[in-house]
């Protein structure tokens, strides 16, 4: 009977063991999981925390000024007036002058700079003689403060700037650039596209570079000609990119502040006063932060709509199935 018993306990011991062990083995991934995680933790708690005090708790504090009048601690006490700040703004004829005048701004400058840059991007992955300097010529003004950029367009734009000395010189008339009403807001999409055309078009380059040569040769072995191809094999396989660098770059135009602060001010006749730069007015030159807040805050949302449709038209088909 002890001799039957013994083959049992070990075939139980044995199991037990085996058991013990793919327990084991399930507890090391998630050890190493929560490993992972901490050290992931670790080294994004910088960022986090920067993120959180520069970004975060700023929105989230104009978000609250914004619903608030007068100063803590000042001669004016503070007083809790709700939406009462955005009903003043939404009552002022020239607010909504001005939420128009952004409006059509990026509506106009985002499709031309991004399709500069796609333009320039295709042209720069093509084989071309130089092409390693024609990339750096481009891109130099992107690396040139635009503060400098600013000064440097509002010398050449100047009534008796270089600009106008060559039109002059081809028989043409002295344009006003800057100081006329109907031509400043061209010129100052002309000196942001300067700087951010050139910018855009590295990350395009960096898409259009990752595309695999295959389907490019693929496309000429079914005849298709540049236009098809890109239509059909660039543009396709460039969405992420594209999505990145169109998401950026209205972000980056609806906050526009230094070359209208730098060259016009606002003006002539209000002709470029947007949303950012008439916010910053208000704050510091009418001394309103609160005001100045709430416009922060409905420009924000005019943005994250923006952002939303774009990622609405652009966004990937998922596979069917998935979730």
């Amino acid at each position: 009977m002890q001799s039957r018993r013994m083959p049992d306990e070990r075939l139980a011991v044995g199991l037990g063991a085996s058991r013990a062990g793919a327990n084991r083995a399930r507890r090391r991934p998630s050890r190493q999981r929560r490993r992972e995680a901490l050290w992931a933790a670790i080294f994004l708690a910088p960022a986090l925390a920067a993120i959180l005090a520069l970004r975060l708790a700023p929105a989230a504090e104009a978000l609250v000024t914004s619903l608030y009048r007068g100063f803590p601690g000042g001669l004016r006490p503070q007083v809790f007036v709700g939406l009462g700040n955005y009903q003043t703004l939404f009552l002022s004829q020239a607010y909504w002058e001005t939420i128009a005048r952004t409006i059509v701004f990026n509506l106009v400058i985002n499709p031309l700079q991004i399709a500069m840059a796609l333009l320039l991007a295709v042209v720069m992955t093509r084989k071309i003689p130089a092409r390693s300097i024609w990339r750096v010529l481009v891109f130099i003004p992107a690396t040139i403060p635009i503060v400098g950029s600013s000064i440097a367009w509002g010398i050449a734009l100047q009534p008796q700037g270089p600009v106008n000395a060559i039109l002059s010189a081809l028989g043409g008339s002295v344009q006003p650039f800057f100081t006329s009403p109907q031509q400043s807001m061209a010129s100052i999409i002309l000196v942001a596209s300067w700087v951010g055309i050139g910018y855009w078009m590295i990350f395009l380059i960096s898409g259009i570079d990752a595309i695999p040569e295959e389907l490019f040769e693929a496309a000429k072995l079914d005849k298709a000609g540049p236009i098809r191809t890109f239509f059909h094999v660039t543009i396709p396989l460039l969405k992420r990119p594209l999505l990145f660098v169109l998401v950026a770059d209205t972000v980056a135009n609806f906050v526009l502040f230094v070359p209208i602060q730098v060259l016009t001010g606002g003006g002539p006749e209000s002709s470029t006063t947007m949303q950012m730069f008439n916010a910053y007015r208000t704050t510091f030159g009418h001394s309103s932060k609160n005001m100045g807040a709430a416009e922060v805050v409905i420009l924000s949302l005019i943005m994250l709509a923006f952002v939303a449709i774009q990622f609405r038209l652009l966004r990937e088909d998922s596979p069917r199935g998935s979730k």
